[in-house]
């Protein structure tokens, strides 16, 4: 028996879209739309001008001032009093020769762009595994509804049976009340499955900005591959490769730079200084004078004695220093435990499949038997539709197998860092417009 994945009224409904969407095509829609993600990109942004500012340190640094004044002056002195307007401008420029602080800050801003792209990163991988569980989450509603649509359509067939049989007095009521009992639960379940459907199509709605199209399905598929490396290798992976480790990695390089960055702060400063002034009107005595001044040369500055306050910001970074480290610490252990724990779910998820197919050809075994005992008067039309909600129940737990197997394995890819759109691309091999 073929079940089709939604009925056709219901896909109207809750699908207007007349095309076809897969993973990826679900995935694009979802980075130029999903406001998560769109904040993880200007973040990222955002990020990047932290080089400039950074290098901005170690660049000459330019002021231009200028000022215009009245000024009164009363003096006792003969001829001693004034009132003019004076006005001046001045151009100074400064180039640091010799700034430790400023050096390691730049190299500081670099790995400040490494953690903004590491970061940007993790918005996609998180991006793809909300797009894929949504996704998947849809067709597993459609499927429970085809299988229930299945079982209603397979429970009138024998309530009608049954209630023949009772006419002809060939079967009691019994077997009329239960077949009636199970279409009214069936009834139940389907609408508390159309509404679940709903909620989830409004989730994968909430990612892409539009009602989705008709969703691709799956294609009957071949064996599961199951993951050849161990998972001590997987792990082993996960502590190189996670992102949030290596943005934690990153962070700990900087908290090392922020020590040696504070204790520059004993270290003397060297810069290049020029300068050009001018001065218009200027008193002196009873003459007003213009004047012209250009001045260029170096400026030595070393600290001596600033209260403590370099000291105290030194322990300071080497506190910040030693939590970077157990931050780092921390992550790789995460990254470790979700590699393992991904690993197993792949690994107990492909088992789990190939024992849902054994138990679905079992249980179809199962109902050609007591259909064929039906007929020869060994077996009841009750056991005939218990064999048959065996297999609609087999092909129900099937179908969510494979979508946690899949789900299962691009989490794994996530823990090791490796996870990307091209994995979406793969599964869409697999993915065929649904038969309408």
């Amino acid at each position: 028996m073929q079940f089709k994945p939604l009925s056709l009224a219901l896909a109207l409904a809750l699908a207007p879209a007349a095309h076809a969407e897969n993973l990826s095509a679900v995935f694009q829609d979802a980075q130029a739309y999903d406001a998560q993600y769109a904040a993880a990109r200007a973040a990222y942004q955002a990020g990047q001008e932290k080089a400039v500012q950074g290098r901005a340190g170690l660049l000459p640094n330019v002021n231009l001032g200028g000022n215009a004044q009245y000024n009164k002056i009363d003096s006792s002195l003969p001829g001693g009093d004034a009132d003019f307007a004076s006005n001046g401008l001045s151009l100074n420029a400064t180039q640091p020769l010799f700034r430790k602080q400023n050096m390691v800050q730049y190299e500081q801003s670099k790995q400040q762009v490494k953690i903004a792209e590491m970061q940007l990163k993790v918005a996609e991988q998180d991006l793809i595994l909300r797009v894929a569980q949504a996704y998947f989450d849809v067709l597993q509603s459609q499927d429970n509804i085809a299988f229930i649509n299945a079982q209603k359509s397979a429970i009138s067939e024998q309530l009608a049976s049954a209630k023949r049989n009772f006419e002809v007095g060939t079967a009691t009521i019994t077997d009329t009340h239960e077949a009636q009992a199970r279409y009214d639960l069936a009834v139940a379940q389907e609408i508390a499955e159309q509404n679940s459907l709903a909620i989830r199509l409004r989730a994968l709605e909430k990612l892409i900005g539009k009602p989705p199209g008709a969703l691709d399905i799956f294609v009957e598929p071949g064996a599961l591959k199951v993951e050849a490396e161990s998972i001590d290798t997987w792990a082993a992976r996960a502590t190189e490769g996670n992102l949030q480790a290596e943005i934690q990695r990153i962070a700990k390089t900087i908290a090392d730079q922020e020590v040696e960055r504070n204790r520059a702060g004993h270290y003397p400063t060297l810069d290049a200084v020029a300068g050009y002034t001018i001065n218009n009107n200027q008193n002196f005595g009873t003459m007003q004078v213009d004047t012209r001044a250009a001045s260029i040369g170096v400026q030595l500055n070393l600290p001596i004695y600033q209260g403590g306050l370099v000291n105290s910001r030194v322990r300071e970074a080497v506190a910040n220093q030693e939590k970077a480290r157990q931050d780092l610490e921390a992550a790789t252990r995460d990254a470790s435990l979700q590699a393992r724990q991904a690993w197993l779910n792949v690994s107990s998820g492909a088992a789990r499949v190939k024992a849902l197919e054994q138990a679905l050809t079992s249980t179809q075994a199962q109902l050609d038997s007591t259909k064929l005992g039906l007929q020869v008067g060994v077996r009841t039309s009750l056991d005939v539709l218990n064999a048959e909600q065996q297999v609609l129940s087999a092909r129900r737990d099937l179908a969510g197998a494979r979508y946690a197997y899949l789900l299962a394995g691009l989490s794994l890819k996530a823990a090791v860092g490796s996870l990307n759109p091209a994995d979406l691309a793969e599964i869409d091999q697999h993915l065929k417009p649904a038969a309408q």
